[in-house]
């Protein structure tokens, strides 16, 4: 029992996420819509063996990582609970970066097996030869350039048996990794554990949102989040709900195009992705059937409480906010139904518990701005490879998020900032150093600094200051030129929506830039 969640400890995730809605008699019942697929829990628990046999075939055993770089559907299902099933751990990984990004990734990780979606294969391509500890390379959705080189996904698992006994793990075993960014913009991977997915289940899932077999998600955030992992898959599989997993990019038209087709109960995106929504409503007067949403769930980053009230305004349903971490797996502070304040973080999830400290890791008074820090038994067990990193952030049963909160005298939780200068841009993690160092890659910028600067919406996104080597011409082509240029070096969504030329960058005296007087312009 752990928090009052009951887990066995010889345990194997797939079993409570999988396996165990064919022992309730939910066989039938549906656990994947994506486009114009529609699986059933048996057709989920077929495809779950054939992709565990599959890899045991390529040679994966007990611990071995598998490297996911999938969009979203079907195949991360059977590739994420089969690699879990036989004792190997998936590593999901953001489907959004560069070649070199998958270059460190895939050392790091010494993934053995790489599963990469066709429409993905050019990004890790260039580096697949670099990789010393992969040995198998198999890629879903059809065909790619040089095929004869690399295994096809549907090939490999229909010789497979649509059988499988799990392997023998403990309720502490490795089940997983995610991989988040540190504050100098270098991944590191949380690892997991068998339980985690089930604390957050039963804590989140089913304590707060009261998730149950009737309810049918769809997740704005993407599988290899640990936001959307939890919204869109194992949290419906726990609940014997079902879940829409549409792989495309996720436009506002796109999503009210699968709000429209698959009628869903719960909706969770990320306040940037609100803040567009309303924006493309307003514009377009496109009908958006929101008639079977019950809640709108947030998180990713602060929701501003005006995006909360147009929301509510315009379509009827109350948006929770909320904060998980990668490190947490998911959502630990939250509103609650009928139990809103606008602009705040919520109350603490029952089976977590919070605390604010100052830097010396004392408590701070009430009222008082301090570090958050959160106990609670989803949280990852260490850095992989890390360990300078694991003991600044965990310490003991606590974990220290970066996150900087007061408490109100109701107990209502309100997001000060980071305590370092880490962004979050569409819920997802920027490091100004890494924008920064694709700026000065330009031969016309002599130094620049990165900060957050909200947009008209509140919304964070990055803003640059540059200083242009003697002779370059400030202006706005210069502008368009510099934002293309970090374009094609960095992830798109990195890219400085603002960029302004200055003299000179304000310093201290041994030369460091004071990014609290940017902040300030």
């Amino acid at each position: 029992m752990i928090a009052g969640v009951a887990v066995p400890e010889w345990f194997n995730a797939t079993e409570y996420f999988v396996d165990r809605n064919l022992a309730a008699g939910r066989g039938r019942s549906t656990a994947i819509l994506s486009g114009d697929r529609h699986l059933t829990y048996q057709d989920l628990a077929a495809g779950v063996n054939r992709t565990g046999n599959a890899l045991r075939a390529l040679g994966v055993e007990m611990e071995n990582r598998v490297m996911l770089l999938l969009l979203d559907g079907p195949e991360f299902a059977f590739s994420f609970f089969g690699a879990i099933k036989i004792g190997a751990v998936p590593v999901p990984v953001n489907t959004l970066l560069k070649s070199h990004d998958y270059s460190y990734l895939l050392e790091d990780s010494r993934a053995k097996v790489l599963l990469v979606s066709r429409e993905l294969f050019a990004a890790v391509e260039p580096v697949l030869s670099e990789c010393r500890h992969l040995r198998h390379v198999v890629v879903v959705g059809g065909d790619v350039p040089g095929g004869d080189s690399w295994q096809q996904f549907d090939d490999l698992i229909r010789a497979q048996d649509a059988t499988l006994e799990p392997a023998p793990t403990q309720r502490d075993d490795v089940a997983f990794w995610l991989y988040t960014s540190g504050t100098t913009g270098r991944s590191r991977a949380a690892v997991h554990l068998q339980h985690d997915m089930v604390f957050c289940s039963e804590l989140y899932c089913n304590g707060v949102l009261g998730m149950g077999p009737g309810d049918r998600t769809l997740s704005v955030a993407k599988l290899f989040f640990a936001y959307g992992l939890g919204n869109a898959l194992y949290g419906p599989l726990a609940a014997g709900a079902s879940t829409v997993l549409f792989p495309g990019r996720p436009t506002p038209d796109a999503i009210f195009e699968q709000i429209n087709r698959f009628h869903p109960t719960l909706f969770f995106a990320v306040p940037t992705a609100y803040a567009q929504m309303l924006h493309a409503a307003d514009q377009t007067g496109a009908p958006v059937d929101m008639s079977t949403v019950r809640v709108c769930v947030s998180a990713g980053e602060p929701l501003p409480a005006s995006i909360y009230r147009r929301w509510l305004d315009r379509f009827g349903v109350e948006i929770l906010d909320g904060i998980g971490s990668t490190e947490v797996l998911h959502i630990f502070l939250t509103n609650r139904t009928g139990d809103v304040r606008p602009g705040s973080t919520g109350k603490p999830v029952s089976g977590y518990e919070l605390q604010l400290v100052d830097d010396a890791g004392q408590p701070v008074r009430a009222g008082e701005i301090g570090n958050l820090m959160v106990r609670g038994d989803s949280t990852c067990a260490y850095y992989w490879n890390k360990h300078e990193a694991t003991k600044r952030a965990i310490q003991g049963e606590w974990i220290r998020t970066g996150d900087k909160y007061h408490v109100d005298e109701d107990g209502y939780y309100w997001y000060e900032g980071r305590s370092d200068d880490m962004l979050k841009v569409g819920g997802i993690w920027v490091s100004p150093a890494e924008v920064e160092s694709a700026l000065v890659e330009h031969p016309a910028v002599l130094e620049c600094a990165v900060v957050g600067h909200a947009d008209a919406d509140g919304m964070i996104k990055p803003r640059a200051f540059v200083v242009l080597k003697d002779g370059a011409a400030a202006g706005d082509g210069t502008v368009e030129e510099l934002k293309q240029f970090v374009k094609g070096r960095i992830a798109l969504y990195k890219y400085p929506r603002w960029i302004e030329f200055l003299d000179e960058l304000p310093k201290t005296a041994t030369g460091k830039i004071q990014r609290y007087k940017l902040r300030q312009k």
